[in-house]
């Protein structure tokens, strides 16, 4: 296998990758049952230095659900029928997960509402009460 490159800073290293094939589950007829098409992806997150700790901390909320006990990441795929095919699919995956872990969190900056829509709020509750107010009838 070869170095997976995320962006054209960031690599990482085919050392830190391992590739797993089993049977793939679903129809397929005959061949089904005796091809390994199923790939998977394992990247052990606890070792590596390809991330930088804030980008590592990121991916592992991402993908939390992907992330075993021994903090091991692993991405399946099994959409296709040939080995490389599944492979390049789960490195496709790993790929847009970093890039995904890599972007800075945007923090939302709270903002006041204006003038006018202070006042367009005011007038609806208005219109609203005395339209609350005309209902029924006044018994006195």
């Amino acid at each position: 296998m070869e170095d997976l490159s995320i962006t054209h800073y960031l690599t990482i290293p085919a050392t830190e990758l391992q590739a797993v094939y089993s049977r793939s589950g679903g129809p397929g007829g005959q061949n089904v049952n005796k091809v390994n098409s199923k790939a998977t992806l394992i990247w052990d997150l606890n070792q590596t230095q390809a991330l930088f700790p804030m980008a590592l901390m990121r991916l592992k909320a991402l993908a939390a659900s992907r992330i075993n006990d021994e903090g091991f990441l692993k991405i399946h795929c099994q959409v296709h029928r040939e080995q490389s095919r599944n492979l390049q699919a789960c490195r496709d995956l790993l790929r847009g997960l970093v890039l995904e872990a890599m972007k800075p969190v945007v923090v939302r900056k709270e903002t006041k509402p204006s003038a006018g829509a202070r006042r367009r709020r005011l007038s609806d509750k208005k219109l609203t009460g005395e339209k609350k107010q005309g209902r029924g009838q006044r018994w006195e």
